[in-house]
């Protein structure tokens, strides 16, 4: 009887270990090995995404595990024509790349199983505006097939746990005419975009953005200038449903002026991405603590 019962506690404790070899998050490999920032902005893995012929822009994105990371490069802020979404993976104890996954594609975003990336860019048909997906296949990544196609702009699109997305677009129905951040129902005769309307909307522009899983809070590019650059502020959802007044996310992340964009929050909560620069001569991915800044807004501003 007693060696019955050991054999599922051995099963689960392989289990527990093969997981727990799975995961380097909390390991000297996790972020792709580099040393982690602390309250202030640091330039993630310069030598690593720093090409001779193009530097990394945008939104980037880890896998759940902490084992693949996916960055756009480009020559340029200006055009795709040069774009590409490359990636690293951890495999046999070490980081493997950079690799050119997809030309032409930029702005990941995991689906909530993380089986699924979606992305912008690919090539256009001149008539709508293009949410590409790709699917993790046996052997990879598969080519990016059309996931949303609609004859409104759409940027930034991001799918939560709930099922609902978010997506950078201009509500007409409401009556804007700037992009706002907006939820997205797909039903089977049509797709609507509903503004998220103040405090997160402003009459000005809102499209660049990030939404945690669970929808607790959006990261936004705030305060933009007539040049466009702009600072990072968070709004939080509250239980009714509204959200927060967005409120500046620091003088240490909004250290001068600059353009911010393509927040990304990882998996683990801990850290903070986003690109940032004056132009493309200098335009970086810079990293920084996050979670303690995060429990820290959010106990200001959620106050009962």
């Amino acid at each position: 009887m007693k060696k019955l019962l050991l054999i599922p506690l051995l099963c689960s404790f392989w289990s527990i270990s093969l997981h727990a070899q799975s995961n380097i998050w909390k390991t000297k490999n996790a972020y792709l090995g580099q040393k982690p920032p602390g309250d202030k902005p640091e330039v993630f893995a310069e030598h690593l995404l720093v090409q001779r012929d193009t530097f990394p822009m945008d939104r980037v994105a880890f896998s759940d595990d902490g084992k693949e990371f996916f960055y756009p490069s480009n020559i340029t802020w200006y055009n795709i024509d040069h774009a590409a979404l490359r990636y690293f993976k951890f495999e046999n104890g070490k980081w493997n790349g950079p690799f050119i996954l997809f030309p032409h594609y930029f702005a990941p975003a995991f689906s909530a199983d993380g089986d699924t990336i979606y992305l912008e860019g690919g090539k256009r048909d001149g008539k709508h505006s293009l949410v590409w997906q790709s699917h993790r296949t046996a052997n990879g990544w598969s080519e990016p097939e059309v996931y949303l196609a609609t004859r409104f702009a759409t940027y930034d699109f991001m799918p939560t746990q709930s099922g609902t997305s978010y997506i950078g677009s201009v509500d007409v129905a409401g009556g804007r005419k700037d992009m706002d951040i907006c939820t997205l129902k797909v039903t089977a005769t049509d797709t609507i975009v509903k503004s998220l309307g103040p405090p997160v909307n402003t009459l000005g522009y809102e499209g660049d953005f990030f939404v945690a899983k669970d929808e607790s809070y959006i990261i936004l590019s705030d305060k933009e200038s007539k040049t466009y650059e702009c600072e990072l502020w968070i709004s939080f959802h509250k239980k009714d449903g509204s959200w927060t007044p967005p409120v500046s996310l620091g003088p240490d992340i909004n250290n001068g002026v600059a353009h911010r964009w393509g927040q990304y929050v990882t998996p683990d909560g801990k850290y903070l991405f986003y690109s940032t620069g004056h132009g493309p001569q200098d335009c970086r991915i810079v990293w920084v603590r996050f979670d303690h800044l995060l429990a820290k807004l959010k106990k200001e501003n959620l106050k009962s």
